[in-house]
């Protein structure tokens, strides 16, 4: 007895080192101490509150990074792999804040059940919520919002995209397996020597124009809201003028399906196309057809339309139903990439942080 004892104690101090050595921001502590007053017997007796997250569809990187980061703030976490739909709604237990993973849709019929059980915020972990209906999940009392997570991730990614895609690379790498190390028919370019039009220049937008100007190429900008030095064009201008266009705009109703069969015409046939951004900025059928026909040089996507069900599952012994996907895939001056741009360390921490942050923030504002 003694000795359970002893290691309880133990348990217990080891614990209270590690609360210790993650220490809350000024902000959390103060929220998490403040709570609300009661008034009891003519005086007044602070009741601490606790702000409770609800993450759904929560794979094992992001559990292991919340239960780490959550203790620093005064939150608690409950986390399930499931992601939100109207049978696990239940789930949420009275709390009033909700984060949802960007993989799969949530249906309104899970926002309303939501709202009906006191949910008022809903954090996605991605930028964009366009799997999201905002508009609906306002209208039941649901703020909807993403999260901000290092630019870089996809920047970088970016750019490696438009460098292979430049030097041929994926028929170089498949001849290579085969053990064919023959040059390849057709010489690479280089990125200096290109006119690079980037569509979007938020974030992420404004980190891939700082990394382009440093390959000193000449860079083109759309945007309806000017945001960099860059030297900013009419759409129509960048896409007639670049030799890769590379696609940074949240998928809205009006951006869906931006670069369509018409604008697609506009481009050099021997120009390549980038999108790390959503897969309906494209329309896929029209790109498709550009390229079998020889009228677009290539494109490189991590992003394409209809990728739902297809990313982020282990599909070698199924055929793929997406017919647009795998005809794609045949074409050797296409690169696809399952939707992993934002996959590094320090985009994952970012996203859990800013999550609790920002769920903090919305019980600040309720409670303030």
């Amino acid at each position: 007895m003694a000795e359970n004892e002893d290691q309880r104690g133990a348990q217990a101090q080891r614990a209270r080192a590690e609360q210790a050595r993650i220490r809350p921001s000024a902000f959390a502590r103060q929220l998490a101490g403040a709570g609300h007053r009661d008034e009891r017997a003519g005086g007044t007796q602070a009741v601490a509150t606790r702000t409770a997250i609800m993450v759904y569809g929560c794979e094992r990187d992001e559990a292991d990074a919340f239960r780490r980061l959550a203790p620093g703030f005064g939150v608690a976490m409950d986390m399930t792999s499931e992601p939100l739909c109207e049978e696990n709604a239940h789930l949420v237990a009275g709390r009033r804040c909700v984060s949802v993973g960007h993989k799969t849709p949530v249906s309104n019929g899970a926002l309303r059940r939501l709202s009906r059980l006191g949910v008022a915020y809903l954090s996605t972990r991605s930028t964009g919520h366009n799997h999201i209906d905002a508009e609906f999940a306002r209208s039941v009392g649901i703020t909807v919002a993403g999260v901000a997570y290092s630019p870089d991730s996809v920047a970088d990614y970016t750019l490696m995209l438009m460098l292979m895609a430049l030097r041929n690379a994926r028929s170089i790498v498949t001849r290579a397996e085969q053990h064919d190390f023959r040059l390849h028919p057709v010489r690479g370019r280089e990125l200096r020597d290109a006119t690079v039009g980037v569509i979007g220049t938020g974030r992420i937008g404004a980190a891939v124009i700082d990394r382009l100007q440093g390959f000193g190429c000449r860079v083109l900008a759309y945007d309806r809201n000017p945001k960099t030095s860059a030297q900013y064009v009419g759409l129509e201008e960048l896409l007639r003028s670049s030799d890769i266009v590379t696609l940074h705009t949240p998928l809205t109703a009006e951006t869906t399906h931006l670069v369509d069969r018409e604008r697609i015409g506009l481009m050099r046939r021997d120009a390549l196309i980038v999108n790390t951004g959503r897969g309906r900025l494209i329309d896929t059928p029209a790109l498709l057809s550009a390229l079998e026909r020889g009228e677009l040089g290539g494109a490189a996507l991590d992003v394409v339309e209809g990728e739902d069900g297809i990313f982020y599952a282990d599909r070698r012994s199924a055929p793929l139903e997406n017919e647009l996907v795998v005809r794609l895939q045949r074409l050797p001056n296409v690169l696809i990439t399952p939707h992993t741009a934002y996959y590094t360390d320090r985009a994952l921490r970012d996203t859990v942080e800013n999550t609790i942050r920002n769920c903090l923030e919305f019980e600040g504002r309720q409670h303030g």
